[in-house]
């Protein structure tokens, strides 16, 4: 985005609370998962995933043999895939008829191909953030799910956790008169490794993709997506974000500073402020435990959370919900709104000078 000509200001995202209840409990037939790869995230989804009442743990792939035959058992799935024979493991997954949707847990520069692929193989698609490197990628896979009607959604767990959805109604309720002003940071100290998709231009490295979409969540909850957007970052010799900062300027003079950081530790919370108070996150914005609301004229108060499993199972079970009612997307995390954060991402990176392989492609 030109801070020199904004664009037209889009409504804030619809950021509807999760159904009330046990995300844990069944809400129809029984859905069948497939789960590629098998790091970090990958363990902690699938975790939850085993949770589900109504989810079957069906198959696992991995570019290794060891990996996912480990993971598969771990876990109890019943099949697990391997790279082999010139086919990658996620393949031989979608094709796979007993697949009903996958969840991919690759780093970023991978999710446009292996979201592609899968559906084009007829599967539904839970991908996690950053959905894919570029807008261009995000339009092509939208299309994709759109043309053969299957379910497709970016994996923005805290956009569906108890507590933020009830900062939303805490923000709109008008309890803290008109917001004009969000603040939000998220930030720890990577050690350095060309290996580690972090640090990876090849992966879409960076703190940009990995980290900001989470101060970022807050501001587009609190104010929507901006009119202007001006950056700042410093670049390391291999050409990704280190440290980041972004300023978000609405048409009615509302701001959001936003930083990310690969280098350096944080408070990690976010605070909205308008002008009857203000309320802020505990520690860490992207899963928060605790809000505290101020009023301007009142008693401050701090609402705490409980929170089901490893906190994944309530984006599990929007997505759960969405295939067995015959959704192609979710009302809480629309295509739209996924479409537009890449899109304001690439404004970023433009006034950055921040490129990945992918773009070329």
């Amino acid at each position: 985005m030109d801070p020199a000509a904004p664009a037209q200001q889009i409504p804030r995202p619809p950021c509807a609370a999760p159904d009330a209840g046990d995300p844990f409990a069944a809400t129809g037939e029984p859905v069948r998962w497939g789960v590629v790869a098998t790091g970090r995230i990958a363990t902690n989804v699938t975790h939850d995933i085993a949770g589900l009442e109504d989810s079957v743990l069906q198959a696992v792939s991995s570019r290794s043999q060891e990996s996912a035959e480990a993971f598969a058992e771990e876990f109890g799935f019943a099949s697990s895939y391997y790279d082999g024979d010139g086919q990658t493991g996620y393949q031989r997954l979608f094709d796979d008829p007993d697949v009903d949707v996958v969840y991919i847990a690759t780093p970023h520069a991978q999710h446009h191909a292996v979201a592609k692929a899968a559906l084009e193989s007829g599967k539904h698609v839970l991908c996690e953030k950053a959905f894919t490197v570029n807008a261009r990628e995000a339009a092509e896979l939208i299309d994709l799910a759109r043309t053969t009607h299957l379910f497709l959604m970016e994996a923005l767990w805290t956009r569906f956790l108890p507590s933020v959805n009830r900062a939303w109604e805490i923000i709109h309720s008008g309890e803290l008169g008109e917001i004009q002003w969000v603040q939000a940071d998220l930030g720890f100290p990577s050690d350095h490794s060309r290996t580690h998709r972090l640090w990876d231009p090849a992966a879409g490295g960076g703190a940009l993709l990995d980290l900001t979409v989470y101060p970022l969540t807050w501001a587009l909850g609190a104010l929507g997506f901006p009119a202007c957007v001006t950056a700042t970052a410093v670049l390391n010799d291999d050409g990704i974000d280190t440290q980041n900062g972004l300023t978000l300027t609405y048409g009615g003079g509302a701001q959001a500073q936003l930083t990310s950081s690969l280098v350096s530790a944080g408070p990690g919370q976010a605070t909205v402020s308008g002008s009857a108070g203000w309320l802020r996150t505990g520690s860490v914005l992207h899963n928060p435990r605790e809000l505290t609301v101020q009023p301007h004229q009142g008693e401050q108060r701090v609402e705490t959370f409980d929170q089901a499993g490893r906190g994944y199972v309530y984006e599990l079970r929007e997505t759960t919900r969405c295939i067995q009612q015959g959704l192609t997307q979710s009302p809480t995390m629309p295509w739209a709104d996924t479409l537009n954060t890449m899109r304001l991402l690439d404004g970023v990176r433009d006034q950055l000078g921040l490129r990945y392989r992918n773009d070329a492609e």
